[in-house]
Formats: structure tokens, sequence, C-alpha cells
């Protein structure tokens, strides 16, 4: 597959078979920087196809708050220029030539927590979207998603919000119903814990938790934060999902 150089120094393969790599130059890492200082949203793209990669970033860098700080065809690549470059947002093909993004994306969040996650995939595969939602990714698009949509995606993951396709969405709760059933999770929350994730769950944002339960907008982020810690969960859309599959099932034992 057509790797191709990317504008940022990333590695690629020639059609002749050939590996080139280029070094990143002082640029990028004044780039990233930048990026980490909040003046753009950082984006690292990570696709086998040059052609993909170069329609992503061209899209992403219309917009006047997106800025491409680096590539990669490899998981390989994306393991070893993320924690480097420190994107918001990165954006993961689920299959690679070399491994899988449901892979690359658990390995990168365990460094880099506050790294958001988009997986795109030309395939409605149920397993790696509930792989990816329980690796901790942020959102699963198809790629035939349009280039407005894909570019609101980005922009929502990147302000913390989680998405998922509403194409994949029944899949991944059809798979939760047929897990084996198990002692209540949700025993352990407190009472204001359980409002905020019912809340979570009907898809509100903190802002619009505090606002409903008269709270300030910090104590609500300590809520999710301990409401997620204690669910052994990691994103604000597993704690989603999950709500999904009680109610479902409550609804399923009337």
């Amino acid at each position: 597959m057509d790797g191709g150089n990317g504008p940022d120094g990333t590695t690629g393969t020639d059609t002749d078979g050939t590996t080139e790599t280029t070094a990143t130059t002082d640029s990028t890492t004044a780039t990233a920087t930048t990026t980490a200082a909040g003046t753009k949203i950082g984006v690292f793209l990570l696709d086998d196809h040059q052609v993909v990669r170069r329609g992503l970033r061209d899209m992403l860098e219309d917009e006047p708050d997106f800025e491409v700080v680096g590539e990669g065809a490899t998981a390989a690549e994306a393991l070893a220029r993320v924690p480097a470059l420190r994107p918001r947002v990165a954006v993961l093909d689920v299959r690679l030539p070399d491994g899988d993004g449901v892979t690359v994306c658990r390995e990168l969040r365990s460094k880099l927590p506050e790294l958001s996650c988009l997986m795109l995939t030309s395939f409605a595969d149920e397993e790696a979207l509930f792989d990816a939602i329980m690796a901790g990714a942020s959102g699963y698009l198809l790629k035939q998603t349009l280039g407005p949509e894909l570019v609101s995606a980005v922009r929502t993951v990147a302000g913390g919000e989680s998405l998922l396709d509403p194409r994949l969405a029944a899949k991944v709760m059809a798979k939760l119903r047929a897990a084996d059933e198990k002692k209540d999770p949700l025993a352990q929350l407190t009472s204001q814990e359980h409002k905020v994730l019912d809340l979570i769950g009907e898809g509100l944002t903190n802002r619009q938790i505090a606002e409903r339960m008269f709270l300030a907008e910090k104590t609500v982020k300590n809520y999710v934060s301990a409401m997620l810690a204690k669910l052994g969960l990691t994103r604000r859309v597993q704690a989603a999902v999950m709500v999904s599959e009680i109610k479902s099932g409550q609804s399923r034992h009337r």
C-alpha cells in the first residue's frame, strides 16, 4: 500500500517497495508546542493510505482551529510519534499493516490520558467497535461519513465529548446485552453519582448536568471522575453505553 511521505516528515513506502525516512524538522516540533499551548487543535492522522491522509489533512486544515501536527502509515509510526507531538486528537484507522488502531488507541491513552482518539474504518465491524470503546476511544465513525460530519466529529472529541456513529451504536448495545449478567456495578455509586451517570446517558455535557443539578461545573467533573474510577471506565462514552445496556435490560424484565 502506498504510504508516502507526509508533509511533517513521516515515513512511507514508495511504489517500488523501498522505504524512505525523513527526519522530523524543528518546525514540526515548534508546531506541536504551539498546538499544546492551545492556539489550535493539534491532530495526528494514522492511515496506511496516503490519499486518505492527504484528504483528511486538507479537510481539517481548511478549518481555522485545526492543525495537523503529524501523520503515520503504521501502528509503529504512531506509537513513536504521537507521544512526542502530543496532539489533542488522534484520528486512527482501525486496520493497519502492522497491527490495528484499537491497540494503538489503548497504548497511546495509557501514556497520554488527555488524548482523544477517533476511530475510522471502512467496515461496520461490531467486534472492533466494542473493543475501541473499551480501549478508551472517544468516537468511532465509518469512512463513508461526509466531510462536514467528520470535521464536526473531530471537533466534538477535541472538546472532551464522545460520539458514536448511530449505525454502529445499536451493534455495541446488542453485544453488551448478550454478555453474561454480572453483579450490579452501580451499587458502589453515591446517589449524586447515580444522577450524573443517568444524565450522561441522556447525552448531557458537564455544563448541562451542572445546570440541571444546580451544581458548579467543577463539582460535576469531580463526580464524573469518581464515578468512572469506581466503574473501572476511562471515557464518558463507556458510561453512556452502560446506562443504555442497563435500561434495555430493565425494559426486557418488565
